[in-house]
């Protein structure tokens, strides 16, 4: 996947742009952390819901003719939970407390998800590209390698 030094950065940015948020984290599509900023938080469990409200906002989309996902914003009593798609394979999810401008929120969280979507994807990408080439190279070497043959006869024995 992408790199997590170059993810946690764009994380750190978002959190200096955005000073009303008390996190971010970036997940895979299936539920894994890829890279997060999420002090006091268990950004593992974040990350499995996070992929479990992402199933349910992507049927309702589908469901509704909305189209792809977008976003998903949740509000509790002391702040905003919001998840915006990342690329074709993650999402950024972000914390936020209740005083948070959301329109702020919404506007550098769709930057930020954009800019590591970007990272992830491409990585993706590479990632996909570069077992082919050796899977390439390793059937070449097998067909220029001749195979051992056994000239004796094979022989059984009775009981």
């Amino acid at each position: 996947m992408a790199s997590a030094p170059e993810m946690l950065a764009e994380l750190r940015r978002l959190r200096a742009r955005v000073p009303q948020l008390t996190g971010a984290l970036v997940a895979g599509v299936d539920g894994l952390v890829l890279a997060h900023d999420t002090p006091g938080v268990e950004a593992e469990g974040v990350a499995a819901l996070t992929a479990t409200a992402l199933a349910v906002a992507v049927r309702l989309a589908d469901t509704t003719g909305q189209g792809d996902f977008r976003e998903l914003l949740v509000r509790g009593v002391y702040g905003y939970v919001g998840t915006y798609a990342a690329g074709e394979n993650a999402v950024l999810t972000v914390l936020a407390q209740d005083r948070v401008n959301v329109g702020r929120l919404h506007l550098e969280s769709r930057r930020s998800g954009a800019r590591v979507g970007e990272l992830v994807d491409a990585a993706e990408r590479a990632r996909a590209a570069a077992p082919a080439a050796p899977a390439a190279a390793a059937r070449t070497r097998s067909a220029r390698t001749p195979r051992p043959t056994t000239t004796e006869p094979r022989t059984t024995t009775e009981s």
